[in-house]
């Protein structure tokens, strides 16, 4: 007997549904799942949710398979090819994309010294480069109809970069600029461009963070050049997520009251901490800024002292 799924997926039935077609990268773990989640409980949506080949078999396991109004595809976003084919097959199928969710990205930790220019251009690749590279090839959807959401994720390391995550600081500051550019871009034509900022979310998410060769090794070698770094950034992001008031369910629910704005801001800071440090920045002299910040670093006073050994 024919897979009734597997049918319905075969089906042209573009311009069978009012529903507004979400493109969702990142769907199945963290912040996507739990956005996915939330979508999939209301009627409003034609849901397209997609994630690497080795993450799909998470969307079973939290039971969310091919349905109706709901599609799951395969898509690496280092992969453009992929890129371009699941969009070409939205397109063939359904007729647009009207939101787009550029939520996949990657999470470094490593110092300048211990980071290397293959691990800084990862960042780059997948927070920056991949999304627009999504957008790029919606855009001209977008136009056609006069209307359009993008909302690209970023994070409070698009507007404040700490130390031992330098490269994943730069990816988030240039998706927030780029967005700023296209926010201006896509004005004459009805398309939305939002910048969803959280802080500190009480999740696993920083222990699946990437890390080099040279900072796994510091992490263990109490004299390692920058243990301290190490020790002491880990210890106030953990300390931080786990005391957080916001999880990826009260994040999720934030953006879908942002799918519902007829005219969305181009930044929302979805957690209190983003939003006391977007201001406190930008009140603060940045001479005086620098200086509290530093001194606030866990375990700052023994940075530096380590006798280096390889």
């Amino acid at each position: 007997m024919n897979d009734p799924t597997l049918i319905l997926e075969n089906l042209n039935i573009k311009g069978s549904t009012k529903r507004k077609i979400i493109l969702l990268t990142g769907a199945s773990k963290g912040l996507g799942l739990a956005l996915a989640k939330k979508l999939i409980q209301g009627d409003e949506y034609f849901l397209v949710l997609t994630a690497r080949k080795s993450s799909m078999k998470r969307f079973e396991s939290e039971s969310i398979f091919n349905s109706e109004f709901v599609w799951l595809r395969t898509l690496d976003v280092l992969n453009y090819s992929q890129t371009e084919s699941v969009i070409a097959e939205i397109v063939e199928k359904l007729g647009n994309v009207d939101i787009l969710i550029n939520n996949a990205g990657i999470t470094d930790r490593s110092t300048v010294e211990d980071s290397t220019d293959s691990y800084r251009k990862s960042q780059m690749a997948v927070n920056y480069l991949a999304p627009f590279y999504i957008i790029e090839h919606v855009l001209s959807l977008m136009r056609k109809n006069n209307f359009g959401k993008i909302i690209n994720i970023s994070s409070a390391g698009g507007f404040m970069a700490m130390p031992t995550m330098s490269s994943y600081s730069a990816s988030k500051y240039a998706l927030e600029a780029a967005s700023e550019s296209l926010w201006y871009e896509m004005k004459p034509w009805n398309i939305h461009v939002t910048l969803i900022i959280p802080g500190f979310i009480d999740s696993e998410g920083f222990e699946n963070t990437t890390e080099s060769r040279k900072c796994k090794k510091s992490s263990t070698n109490q004299l390692s050049t920058y243990h301290e770094h190490y020790k002491g950034m880990k210890q106030l992001i953990s300390n931080q997520m786990h005391h957080s008031n916001s999880t990826n369910e009260t994040i999720a629910k934030q953006i879908y009251k942002v799918l519902k704005k007829e005219n969305p801001p181009l930044r929302i800071y979805v957690t209190l901490d983003a939003w006391l440090l977007f201001w406190f920045r930008k009140l603060m002299p940045p001479k005086i800024y620098h200086i509290v910040i530093y001194k606030l670093l866990p375990r700052v006073k023994k940075w530096g002292k380590q006798v280096y050994k390889e």
